[in-house]
């Protein structure tokens, strides 16, 4: 298409994988230390904390990152120097522990991180009650599991669960009891991919690739960075050899594949050219084996297979300002936003900064295009493969971008448009799979989908 002020589409008003494993037992076999000795992490880890002071630590509450994030830096300071001069009246260290009394504001990491494998030790007492926030949101649970007073709240299944999820929901208890006995060490492996996390407690898988629900704002997906907490309260609690490393997002893309049940799932796509598409294919090239909208060219090509509800997974990566789109349910010509059921939107999430346009909110990666927004800031950097699942389910479409749901809606509930622009085609219930390119080299290999 046209520069973006021509554009119609932007100017209308685990199972556990087997690489982890082997990343993992480089380190974590022989991890656990004696009291006199340094913490050494294991390879590709750094320790979070030195065993000599706080540094790296500030203190912390049950508060929303997202609202944290936008204090004042002036109100922030406020807020840090009150949490972190509490924290320090209750925790202290003791040769190679973090300790606390079990009152008092959380241990709270001063960086933010993404994607990541935390390793930990804690031991605690009867009636003791703690957990470990994951990006600012609870939480990791850690309690008594001997508590008759708390079995009726789950502490009978074991700490390790994701114990704010909805009830039902997975990951919300543990899958195994693996909690050891008071006074002896327990030890955490916590691997957490976009809003996917999966807990090892002793060695034992408890929770599996569950989705950690927003405490905060269930409707909103947890924050893409936050800080590590360990919160504590009702019974003394000791921390030791506490280790992260930062997951990239090529090893990210991996985790998530080798999560997702490849049952049922059919390649649309060979990788060699385009045996099994049709639309304006001469539009499209193959670049190391991936499609790819060629400069200054677009139009929508599609698969020949028509589908009615189906999952789809594929890899996508967008240059800076890079604009395309996933058909869903396309009749085969026209204008997929309006003619099929949508375009789900694939777009640079910071396209306002590289081009200095403005968009709707509608149009922003993932978005059902014009109709339903979808939750931005889930994209690895510009020219770094996105693991991205579209599930399509009647009048319902679903988005997961990274491991993380940035788009839940029913499309036949939607009555606004974006520039009072209808959209005809939103109530289809079968049609076409395919990619509406814009003019930008845009690329998707991996593309996979399974009929329901």
């Amino acid at each position: 298409m046209k520069s973006l002020a021509l554009r119609r589409r932007l100017t209308t008003p685990f199972r556990q994988c087997a690489f982890a494993l082997t990343l993992t037992l480089i380190g974590w076999s022989g991890w656990s230390q004696d009291a006199q000795a340094a913490p050494t992490p294991p390879p590709g880890f750094v320790a979070l904390f030195n065993e000599q002071d706080l540094s790296g630590w500030r203190g912390g509450d049950t508060f929303d990152h997202r609202k944290y994030l936008a204090l004042s830096p002036e109100a922030r300071a406020k807020q840090d120097a009150e949490w972190t001069a509490d924290m320090k009246k209750h925790w202290r260290v003791e040769g190679n522990e973090l300790v606390n009394d079990g009152s008092g504001k959380y241990a709270t990491t001063e960086k933010d991180f993404g994607d990541f494998e935390l390793l930990l030790e804690y031991r605690t007492v009867a009636r003791a009650d703690s957990g470990i926030y994951l990006r600012g949101c609870p939480q990791v649970q850690i309690w008594d599991y001997t508590d008759k007073a708390k079995f009726n709240i789950g502490s009978d299944k074991g700490s390790g669960g994701l114990w704010n999820n909805s009830p039902g929901a997975p990951g919300k208890d543990p899958l195994v009891l693996a909690d050891k006995p008071f006074g002896e060490w327990n030890k955490f492996r916590i691997v957490m991919v976009g809003a996917r996390v999966s807990v090892w407690l002793n060695d034992k898988m408890v929770v599996d690739h569950a989705l950690l629900e927003n405490y905060y704002d269930r409707a909103t997906p947890i924050p893409a960075k936050g800080p590590i907490e360990l919160q504590t309260h009702d019974g003394e609690i000791r921390w030791r050899n506490i280790f992260i490393r930062e997951i990239k997002s090529g090893e990210a893309n991996r985790i998530l594949q080798e999560h997702a049940s490849a049952a049922g799932f059919e390649p649309v796509f060979n990788g060699k050219d385009f045996t099994g598409w049709g639309g304006p294919i001469d539009n499209y090239e193959i670049v190391d084996g991936a499609i790819q909208c060629r400069p200054n060219k677009g139009g929508t090509i599609f698969t020949k297979g028509d589908y009615s509800d189906f999952v789809a997974r594929l890899e996508f990566k967008v240059p800076k300002g890079g604009n395309n789109g996933l058909a869903i349910r396309y009749p085969g010509e026209g204008d997929t936003a309006y003619v099929g059921m949508c375009e789900s939107q694939v777009l640079d999430d910071n396209y306002e900064a590289a081009t200095g346009s403005t968009i709707d909110p509608r149009q922003a990666h993932g978005s059902a295009y014009g109709m339903v927004p979808a939750a931005r800031g889930y994209q690895h950097p510009i020219n770094e493969w996105n693991y991205e699942e579209v599930t399509v389910k009647g009048s319902t479409i679903k988005v997961e971008l990274n491991g993380t749901v940035i788009l839940d809606t029913d499309l036949s509930k939607v009555t606004q448009f974006m520039a009072n622009s209808a959209h005809p085609g939103k109530d289809r219930t079968h049609g076409f799979f395919g990619f509406a390119g814009h003019n930008d080299p845009v690329a998707f290999r991996s593309i996979r989908i399974k009929r329901l």
